[in-house]
């Protein structure tokens, strides 16, 4: 079997190691080709897998393992989430081997199918991919489920990240905006937290799309259990600054027709998901919606 970097010849691709290209080998059947391997992030993990079968067919896989941007704990919780994701028939792509502990490949490492689709919205909304979008997040939802090792309770979106703990404590500047939210959120009392599946990390780049629909969540490295409003939350907020004020609407809309509920406590989910973002990361549009989405939220808040 080779292992050929795209568009090098016949190498082995210098961000795979031996130990871990042999553990990827003995995954795939010995008639299967590896044909091309290209990082996805970088020249980081996670990396694309091209596969051909003895009859010329082509097909694609994902391997991940530790980077700069990905622990072996997240390594640990994306396939934790997939195996999650197909007891349940939730659409995401589909775990094929794991590595966990390094024993075979030396590192952390896992496999997973890819869906076909890609990750780019379009540049004008689309109210049915934003419906589409809130109920596929419902889907998930519909999870009852234990906080475990790998998928532990996520008090909020990415909770591998706490900005406004950064900002708390000056690890991170501020604004008058931004502190005076947190400090409305840390005088209220945080809405319980059932134990639903959570992806944990929902925005356009984590979704595929086809056909003007979504057909699966990716990326479920900060997966874990928790409220349906860190998911919706976040969702909400990306497409505010992604799109408009309307875009959010839209989603939630998605989210309830699917879930046959409305969604409670909101405005504190919006809030949370607005000031777990670093500070100065946005260009001055993004910052401006980000900040419009927020100041809405807390409106809310305030009317409660």
């Amino acid at each position: 079997m080779r292992v050929v970097q795209c568009g090098k010849g016949n190498q082995r691709s210098p961000g795979l190691s031996e130990p871990l290209l042999a553990w990827l080998e003995s995954q795939l059947s010995s008639r299967i080709v590896v044909g091309a391997v290209r990082s996805l992030h970088d020249g980081e993990s996670p990396w694309w897998i091209d596969l051909m079968a003895p009859d010329g067919s082509t097909f694609s896989a994902v391997l991940r393992f530790p980077s700069s941007r990905i622990s072996p704990d997240q390594i640990a919780t994306n396939a934790a989430a997939l195996t999650v994701a197909e007891k349940h028939g939730l659409s995401a792509p589909r775990l094929l081997a794991a590595d966990l502990d390094g024993r075979v490949a030396e590192t952390s490492a896992s496999l997973e199918t890819v869906v076909p689709g890609t990750s780019t919205w379009p540049a004008a909304p689309s109210t049915e991919l934003l419906l589409a979008a809130g109920a596929a997040i419902a889907q998930v939802h519909t999870v009852i489920l234990d906080p475990q090792p790998q998928l532990p309770l996520r008090p909020r979106p990415i909770a591998v990240d706490d900005f406004a703990h950064d900002r708390r404590v000056g690890r991170m500047p501020t604004t008058a905006l931004l502190q005076l939210a947190d400090e409305q959120i840390q005088a209220i009392k945080a809405p319980d937290l059932p134990g639903v599946f959570v992806h944990g990390d929902v925005w356009p780049g984590n979704t595929v799309v086809a056909d003007g629909r979504v057909r699966a969540l990716i990326d479920w490295k900060t997966a874990g259990v928790g409220n349906p409003g860190v998911d919706l939350g976040e969702l909400r907020k990306q497409v505010a600054i992604f799109y408009d004020d309307a875009a959010p609407r839209h989603v939630l809309q998605g989210w309830e027709r699917a879930s046959g509920t409305r969604a409670d406590n909101l405005p504190y989910w919006d809030a949370v998901a607005a000031l777990n973002t670093p500070t100065e990361s946005y260009g001055p549009h993004a910052a401006r919606r980000r900040d419009d989405f927020l100041r809405a939220a807390i409106a809310q808040l305030r009317q409660h």
